[in-house]
């Protein structure tokens, strides 16, 4: 893939670099925070070969897979220099809206850190348990300091991202939130400080996140007021020193103390709701994480996971109901690539079963699961059940993670030995439940499939792989208007001509542009490759068939180059119609989804 390119078409897809006001990445996907996104084509990021999918609420996230370090790394490098911070918004977000941007932008880029320590910490409690590395030894304790280093300083690390979302200057942003951790400051609140005659809290605010993010707000304001107000010549240390008397103090006095609170208050009343409904709320999460994975909502409840892994060392909602999640998309993907005939289905949803096996489930959402109805309802039934057995075994989470196979270790704890092998056996109801759900009672559908037709009737699958649009939406008046036929097109995603069905090619075209062919029932089928295309004098175009040349379905027909034809300002178009319809029923679909060249677009019965 190259991801140059396809960095350069999402960039012009969202607005332009100057439309991205901040660009972060979780595991699959791109989170872009825009300054208009009404900007935004989402249906042609969509067709974006290399793009999965795309969601648009409170920030843009475009899904593109495994891919998504070096495109993220591209479009990072390319934005830069282009931002403009001072730009007002055309389109005001509203305050819901900008809440969870902000709270997404400011967790997201802490959670490699916080699981990287939250694995390492969990490995040491296996290794302590089956007796290779003492809990006691210099090396596990050095160790265990590398694991606890990303918890212990969340407040540096928070004070980094949010300056970073706040567009001000972070080394200073990080100095005021620093004052909180030192240890003589530790002390000084031990021992009973005052400032000012007022009394300073004895709040430990290692490991907090709310306090330091209050503390970088409140500085973001006094950053722009002293550069403001500061003369020139001394703005370079007279504006940080005056932003960090004014920050730091109004922290230690209130806003820290405020903080404190609500973090500590957040994770409690996760902790209430869940005293009150007990393994219900994490059936009900599992339940419910399919929707809010695919619309990308699941990321505001990072703030209470962060918050009880800092407050209580563990978390007893969201990771037992993401184990279920995932390991049910598993088992759903798994029995459609058992039992579908599909080849191109059975490789789709092979490759997203194995990848949600191991945490990442946006394949399998975009790929299968939200595709189809029954799938989905597999995917909810494995969760819920799995999800309830892990929330009456209150299965615990000790790292902040996308747990699945290889992270499992997440879930060893040092107090409760069962803990994992309860883990265990939610997850493996989950797949079982799922796998089950989802073989007994998916069927492959006729267009998609390749089951048998009827007595009398034909299936002509896609002629090219893309985006199916009705035939009254081509740009030519000849083909929509119907006069050459019923028939569909296609958007394509690849330069590649393929048999719709087995028969013989009757008629190719010079320039290679056009053939035509004749099934076995009569029809008369006929391609046509882009609008106005012949007078590139087949420039682009590359027969691999004959005249009287038997064909089957799947075949490849003709290649051409969608970059030379787009390039050469046509519309690459591909369509596909039956010159003598009027002696068949023809019946067709448009899949909203992009298809491949094994897809059933089209169903000819012979009229009696």
């Amino acid at each position: 893939m190259n991801h140059i390119k396809l960095s350069e078409e999402i960039i012009a897809r969202v607005g332009g670099v100057n439309n991205i006001e901040h660009i972060e990445h979780c595991s699959t996907r791109l989170r872009l925070s825009l300054l208009d996104n009404q900007l935004v084509d989402i249906a042609a990021l969509e067709k974006l070969p290399g793009v999965l999918g795309v969601r648009v609420n409170a920030q843009c996230q475009v899904i593109v897979g495994k891919y998504i370090v070096e495109v993220y790394n591209v479009i990072k490098q390319l934005s830069q220099g282009h931002a403009q911070p001072e730009k007002k918004r055309k389109h005001a977000k509203k305050w819901g809206t900008y809440c969870i941007d902000f709270i997404i932008s400011i967790f997201q880029p802490l959670v490699p850190a916080i699981a990287g320590g939250g694995i390492l910490k969990s490995l040491l409690i296996l290794l302590d348990l089956i007796g290779w590395l003492s809990k006691s030894s210099s090396t596990y304790k050095t160790l265990d300091n590398i694991a606890s280093a990303p918890i212990y300083f969340l407040p540096i690390l928070v004070a980094i991202t949010t300056a970073t979302k706040l567009k001000v200057n972070i080394l200073v942003a990080v100095s005021a939130v620093s004052v909180m951790i030192l240890p003589a400051m530790g002390k000084q609140l031990a021992d009973g400080a005052q400032f000012i005659s007022f009394d300073l809290k004895n709040v430990a605010y290692a490991s907090q996140v709310f306090p330091a993010i209050m503390c970088v707000i409140l500085y973001s304001q006094t950053e722009r007021f002293f550069n403001h107000y500061s003369p020139s010549v001394l703005r370079t240390f007279l504006s940080p020193m005056l932003s960090l008397l004014v920050t730091v103090p109004v922290t230690l006095l209130f806003l820290g103390p405020i903080g404190y609170e609500l973090g500590s208050w957040l994770a409690i009343g996760i902790l209430w709701l869940y005293g009150k409904l007990g393994f219900v709320a994490t059936a009900l999460l599992a339940a419910a994480l399919p929707f809010m994975v695919a619309s990308g909502m699941h990321k505001p409840l990072l703030p209470y996971a962060v918050s009880s892994l800092a407050q209580f060392g563990r978390e007893i909602v969201y990771a037992p109901a993401s184990l279920a999640h995932n390991i049910a998309e598993s088992g759903t993907c798994m029995a459609i690539a058992l039992k579908s005939r599909n080849k191109a289905m059975r490789s789709t949803a092979l490759s997203a079963g194995i990848s949600a096996l191991c945490g990442i489930t946006e394949p399998a959402l975009y790929g299968v699961t939200l595709l189809n109805k029954k799938a989905l309802y597999g995917v909810v039934a494995g969760g819920t059940i799995g999800g309830a057995v892990m929330g009456w075994m209150v299965v615990e989470g000790f790292a902040l993670v996308s747990p699945g196979l290889p992270s499992m270790s997440i879930f060893i704890s040092p107090d409760n030995r069962w803990n994992i092998l309860y883990a265990f056996l939610g997850a493996g109801l989950s797949f079982i439940v799922s796998f089950m759900f989802t073989f007994s009672l998916w069927r492959e559908e006729n267009k998609k499939g390749e089951e048998k037709p009827l007595p009398g009737e034909s299936y002509l699958y896609s002629p090219a792989e893309g985006q199916v649009i009705p035939l009254s939406q081509v740009k030519d008046d000849v083909f929509s208007a119907g006069i050459m036929g019923s028939g569909i097109a296609i958007i394509p995603s690849k330069g590649a001509l393929y048999a719709p069905i087995d028969g013989t090619i009757s008629t190719v075209f010079e320039h290679g542009h056009a053939a035509s062919m004749l099934t076995s029932n009569g029809a008369e089928i006929i391609f046509h490759i882009g609008i106005d295309t012949i007078k590139l004098n087949g420039r682009g175009f590359t027969s691999r068939i004959s005249v009287n040349q038997k064909v089957k379905a799947g075949d490849l027909l003709i290649e051409f180059d969608l970059n030379t034809l787009i390039a050469a300002g046509y519309d690459p178009v591909v369509i596909m119609v039956v010159a003598n319809s009027e002696q068949f029923q023809v019946s067709s679909s448009a899949p909203a989804h992009t298809i491949n060249n094994r897809y059933n677009v089209m169903t000819l019965k012979e009229s009696v």
